[in-house]
């Protein structure tokens, strides 16, 4: 249920974005084929490399021409949606069918694209301690997933008709939601069509008048995220889990902020791993009562793009009693604000590739 709320919370972020009463209403079609291979990220999921996976990316793109002002900021990206399949062409592993929020950046004079996409995927064949118990890879059939696509693009060459081809990068993960979640990463090479509609019509690109550069006092943040997930150890159950962040930003011009702060860490799960881990593991010398809380300090980046935002967080425990993963963590996320103070945020808290959780927030900037 977390995961259709991830992607229910994406859409609407997503769709407040890209739609407009505003004319013109442009949209480009594209099909992709792609062919390439699991990377071996980590020794555990060795096995499971044996053939090389193979699928199709469907997608709607609509143009933007810069009547809001974030849209000329970022080059005239396009908005829209992916669906993407993939055969593993491994039994063990199964099949996906994705569902992405996308955006298209273009560089050097539009003729390279660079997709941006984040959404949802259903796998066929996740891991069954009776039925299939070889696939460490993905714990639920409901996963997490990041596409990337850096093509060599031209539109409307003939008739509307067009083509592209490059590389694309598909990420796979349930963000530890359910064990075991050790993930796969596609890299594959892709050749494609894109068809325009109404591609006789042409619209100018507007530029925006200047709003001048923005000047903004230290601004106070306070954030209170939550979840569930669980250890990597199978079946030892899933537990919820608070965040408190504290934090101030300082924004460096119209699209940039820098932050500091700290978060302080109530997860229930490292409850019961520390509890396992003294009775299973004597030679581990970890004592049943070893603190589950932990504090750390972060900096911070946030990019503003209209009522949305990125952020980017690198954090270090200063309080750590009970060692899991090392002591530096990273978050990465959305943003959404309500107004000029509320918003809300759905990030990814991991240790260096290794993710920890999915956190749903909201937070207050003062």
């Amino acid at each position: 249920m977390r995961y259709l709320l991830s992607l229910l919370l994406f859409s609407i972020s997503f769709f407040g974005i890209s739609q407009t009463n505003e004319v013109p209403k442009k949209y480009v079609l594209d099909v992709t084929q792609f062919y390439g291979s699991i990377l071996l990220h980590n020794p555990d999921i060795s096995h499971l490399i044996t053939n090389h996976p193979g699928g199709i990316i469907l997608g709607v793109s609509r143009k933007t021409y810069g009547h809001k002002e974030w849209e000329a900021d970022f080059g005239y990206p396009d908005t829209g949606f992916t669906f993407a399949y993939q055969n593993t062409n491994n039994t063990t592993l199964g099949e996906h069918f994705g569902l992405y929020g996308h955006y298209n950046f273009y560089l050097l004079k539009r003729n390279v694209q660079l997709r941006v996409a984040q959404g949802l995927a259903y796998n066929t064949n996740p891991y069954d301690k009776e039925e299939n118990f070889r696939n460490n890879a993905y714990g639920s059939h409901i996963l997490s997933s990041t596409l990337l696509m850096l093509n060599y693009h031209k539109e409307n060459i003939v008739a509307g008709l067009g083509m592209h081809a490059g590389l694309s990068f598909i990420h796979y993960s349930n963000a530890n939601f359910k064990a075991p979640n050790t993930s796969t990463n596609t890299f594959a090479f892709n050749l494609g069509l894109n068809y325009t509609l109404d591609s006789d019509t042409s619209y100018e690109y507007l530029k925006p008048k200047l709003t001048g550069e923005i000047r903004e006092p230290i601004r106070y943040n306070l954030v209170l995220r939550g979840g569930a997930n669980e250890s990597d150890v199978i079946n030892m159950g899933r537990y919820g889990f608070a965040i408190v962040s504290a934090y101030a930003d300082k924004r460096l011009g119209k699209r940039s902020a820098i932050q500091f702060g700290t978060d302080v860490f109530f997860s229930n799960f490292l409850k019961e791993l520390i509890r396992y881990q003294s009775i299973a593991f004597p030679e581990l010398d970890v004592a049943s009562d070893t603190d589950y809380k932990r504090v750390g300090v972060f900096l911070g980046h946030e990019l503003f793009v209209n009522k949305m935002s990125v952020v980017a967080q690198l954090g270090y425990y200063v309080y750590y009693p009970f060692d899991f993963e090392g002591r530096m963590y990273n978050r990465i996320g959305m943003k959404r604000y309500f107004g000029d103070k509320v918003f809300g945020a759905l990030t990814l808290k991991s240790h260096g590739a290794k993710a920890e959780a999915v956190e749903f927030g909201i937070g207050v900037r003062l």
